[in-house]
């Protein structure tokens, strides 16, 4: 099968900043070495315009998870250009596309089954699906944000003026313009690539499927670290409209942390969120099939213990539905009631009695899919 046409300028582009990184940087370290003040506007930029990829062209502008103010939007929008990754317009088009045909190999621009190079940075480097380039119609909502429009129809010289600009002004400052320009800007624009990178092909690899299987996205808590807190990837592609890809408190989510401090000044507004119960429901559905695949692959005739899974889980399904049923309208009498009254404090206790009920449920449900033995 003939391979469509190489993309001079991206291979160019890709070649000429990758040598300059691991061969000029170092050099130049080694022979000048680098201050302090160069090597912290490197961090500062690296996690500025990274996260306006995972902030903006990514939660705020692809899945709409959230809304910002013009003065946030400007600034993302900015730090996204400085990434070298192409116009919000054209980003958001394709990530689109992605969602929509996962790991669909003639449809998915950066199909994860096409294997690691080709989800990494192979799909750039040829034109795959021309005829889509400059298809934006599944964006139209986009098209009519003027920051947007503005960004994609002077994306070149906003490019040039955010990174060689910046770097250089900041160089002249620190008296070293062209050690700023190699560390803050060259090797800053490869890193920051490669890390936004492994959220389409390592994220899709190494990791769990906690709440679907339908596709290849995986949870990883490490590569979270890496990728600004998007590596809790699985979980992204089934809730993809939540502004969240870290949803426990502990989970390593820069670009969710931001975005909620920026709504506690009014900054972003509309913070969407997954119901409880859906992902619940989601990461029971994940860990009966884990166990009934278990068994199958382990025992030869494990029929009579998957009936009993398959009923603990109705029941457990049956219990999380009634008490986040009976939360939320434990929730709306609280929000129409400025006291509290002898309704809410019965539909309180019953929802604490449902609550424990469910927690119950959960930790027997737990249990038993983690050995599913003892459900013989």
């Amino acid at each position: 099968m003939k391979k469509p046409p190489i993309i001079v300028f991206n291979v160019a582009l890709f070649t000429i900043l990758t040598l300059i990184s691991v061969i000029g940087v170092p050099y130049w370290a080694l022979t000048y070495g680098f201050n302090t003040v160069e090597i912290v506007t490197t961090i500062v930029l690296f996690f500025f315009t990274g996260m306006s990829i995972t902030a903006g062209y990514h939660r705020l502008w692809s899945h709409k998870a959230y809304e910002a103010n013009p003065v946030v939007r400007f600034v993302l929008a900015v730090g996204g250009a400085m990434t070298l990754q192409n116009s919000i317009l054209h980003w958001a088009s394709d990530h689109r596309v992605h969602h929509r045909h996962v790991d669909v190999n003639d449809k998915d621009p950066y199909s994860a089954k096409r294997g690691f190079w080709f989800s990494h940075i192979g799909w750039m480097l040829r034109e795959y699906q021309a005829e889509r380039y400059t298809d934006y119609s599944n964006c139209r909502d986009l098209q009519k944000d003027k920051i947007v429009m503005w960004q994609h129809n002077y994306y070149v010289p906003i490019v040039l003026v955010a990174n060689i600009g910046i770097t250089a002004l900041l160089g002249y400052l620190n008296g070293n313009i062209l050690g700023m320009m190699l560390l803050a800007g060259l090797c800053r624009i490869v890193l920051v690539h490669h890390v936004t990178f492994f959220i389409n092909s390592l994220c899709h690899i190494w990791g769990k499927q906690t709440y679907t299987d339908c596709n290849t996205a995986k949870d990883n808590g490490i590569l979270a670290l890496f990728t600004f807190g998007e590596g809790y990837h699985n979980y992204h592609h089934i809730f993809e409209y939540d502004y969240r890809n870290g949803i426990k408190w502990w989970h390593y989510d820069p670009t969710k942390w931001v975005i909620k401090s920026l709504s506690l000044i009014g900054w972003t507004s509309n913070l969407r969120k997954c119901p409880e119960d859906k992902i619940q429901q989601a990461k029971f559905a994940m860990q009966l099939q884990f166990a009934k695949e278990k068994l199958e692959h382990r025992y030869p005739n494990p029929e009579e213990i998957i009936s009993k899974l398959e009923a603990e889980y109705e029941l457990l399904i049956a219990k999380c539905n009634e008490y986040y049923l009976t939360k939320k309208r434990l929730m709306r009498i609280q929000q129409r009631q400025l006291k509290r009254t002898v309704d809410s404090i019965d539909m309180h206790a019953k929802c604490e009695e449902l609550k424990a009920a469910f927690q119950a449920q959960k930790s027997r449900f737990n249990a038993l899919t983690t050995s599913p033995l003892q459900a013989a």
